[in-house]
C-alpha cells in the first residue's frame, strides 16, 4: 500500500493554558487535493505551521513524504512548497530575481533555476512581469509571486494557507484551475474559511472547529450524513394534495415536504442514506397524468454543511488566540 503524503496523529499544540489544537488526526493520500475548511481561530493556520517545521507540536506527531516534522525538518522543508496567508516579499527585487533567488535557496540545480523560474511565471501567468519590482505589484500580483515561490523548486506537496486571498474574480477563477491542474502530480492542502473555494477546488474536505477534526469527508457525502437522508425535489403540473399521496406512497420514501411555488406542486423528498428514487417518482407521476416539469437530486450546500458542524456554543475555554493573533 502507497504510504499517505501526510500523516498526522493524535496531534496537540498549547499556547500557554489555551489548547489550540486538540488530539487532531487525519491522513492525505498522493496527488489529492484537500480543503482544510473552518472559521477564523478554529486552528488551521498552527496545523499548517506545524506541519511546514515553522511551530513544534506539543504532542502528537506529524510525517510529511515520510519523514518526521521534528526529527526530519530540513527534509521535510526540502519536499514542501509553502504559500502563508501573509507572505513576506522583497519590495526592491523584480518578480524574475526573486524567484531565481528562492529557486537556488530551495536547492534547484544553477542549470536548472531559469528553466523552473520560467515554467513557474508561466503558470501563474506572471510572464509579462518579470522585470517589474515586487513593490510596485498589486495585492493580487504579490498573492501569485508567492504562489510562484511555493512551486519554483517543484516540491511534492504544497501547503497553501487562503491562497486567493486579494485576488480579483479573474485571477481567483484562474489560480483554482492551476490549483486543480497540480492534482495527480502533487499533493495540495489548501486551508479556506470561503466556502465555495473548497467546493470548486477540492477532492475532499477537513472540517475543523475548535481545535478538533469534527467533519472529514467529500463535500456531497458530508451533505448526507449530516442530513441523514438524500433529498430529491420534484415540481408537477398537478392537484398538490394528489400528488403528494402518489409520492408518499413510493417505497423508501421517507418524508414529503411541500415547498411554495407559483400554480405547482413542488416538494422536497427524502429518502434513504443511499438510495435514489428518482425513476419511481417519474413512474408515479406519469401514472397521475400529470406533468412533471422538474426532478433532480438537492445536496446539501456547503455553507449549510459548515455552519451544521461550526455553530455549537463554545465548551469552556478554547478559543484559539495563536491562530486569532497570526490571522488563521
Amino acid at each position: 500500500m502507497t504510504q499517505p503524503a501526510i500523516q498526522v496523529k493524535n496531534l496537540s499544540k498549547s499556547y500557554g493554558l489555551t489548547l489550540a489544537l486538540r488530539d487532531v488526526s487525519f491522513e492525505v493520500r498522493r496527488g489529492e487535493i484537500v480543503g482544510f475548511l473552518g472559521p477564523n481561530g478554529a486552528g488551521k493556520t498552527t496545523t499548517m505551521r506545524i506541519l511546514v517545521g515553522y511551530l513544534p507540536p506539543t504532542s502528537g506527531t506529524a510525517i510529511v513524504d515520510g519523514y518526521d516534522v521534528l526529527k526530519d525538518s530540513l527534509e521535510v522543508r526540502r519536499r514542501i512548497g509553502y504559500l502563508p496567508e501573509n507572505i513576506s516579499l522583497y519590495n526592491d527585487m523584480t518578480v524574475e530575481a526573486f524567484l531565481e533567488f528562492m529557486a537556488t535557496i530551495r536547492g534547484v540545480a544553477r542549470k536548472r533555476v531559469r528553466e523552473r523560474v520560467r515554467a513557474v511565471m508561466a503558470q501563474t501567468r506572471l510572464d509579462h512581469m518579470a522585470r517589474v519590482l515586487i513593490g510596485k505589484l498589486s495585492r493580487g500580483y504579490r498573492q501569485r509571486v508567492g504562489l510562484a515561490q511555493a512551486l519554483v523548486h517543484d516540491p511534492p506537496i504544497l501547503i497553501l494557507d487562503e491562497p486567493t486571498v486579494g485576488l480579483d474574480p479573474r485571477q481567483i477563477i484562474e489560480t483554482r484551475q492551476l490549483i486543480k491542474s497540480l492534482a495527480g502530480d502533487h499533493t495540495v492542502i489548501l486551508s479556506s474559511h470561503i466556502l465555495p473555494e473548497v467546493s470548486m477546488t477540492c477532492q475532499r474536505v477537513l472540517v475543523i472547529h475548535q481545535g478538533q477534526i469534527v467533519a472529514e469527508d467529500a463535500p456531497e457525502n458530508l451533505a448526507a450524513r449530516l442530513r441523514g437522508s438524500e433529498r430529491i425535489r420534484v415540481e408537477v403540473r398537478g392537484p398538490a394534495d394528489q400528488v403528494r399521496r402518489a409520492l408518499e406512497a413510493i417505497p423508501g420514501v421517507l418524508a414529503v415536504i411541500p415547498e411554495a411555488r407559483d400554480g405547482v406542486a413542488s416538494f422536497a423528498i427524502d429518502c434513504a442514506v443511499g438510495t435514489d428514487l428518482r425513476e419511481q417518482v417519474a413512474e408515479a407521476v406519469v401514472r397521475g397524468g400529470w406533468g412533471l416539469r422538474e426532478l433532480r437530486p438537492v445536496g446539501m450546500s456547503l455553507e449549510e454543511i459548515f455552519l451544521k458542524l461550526t455553530t455549537e456554543e463554545p465548551d469552556g475555554n478554547t478559543g484559539n488566540p495563536g491562530d486569532n493573533r497570526e490571522g488563521a
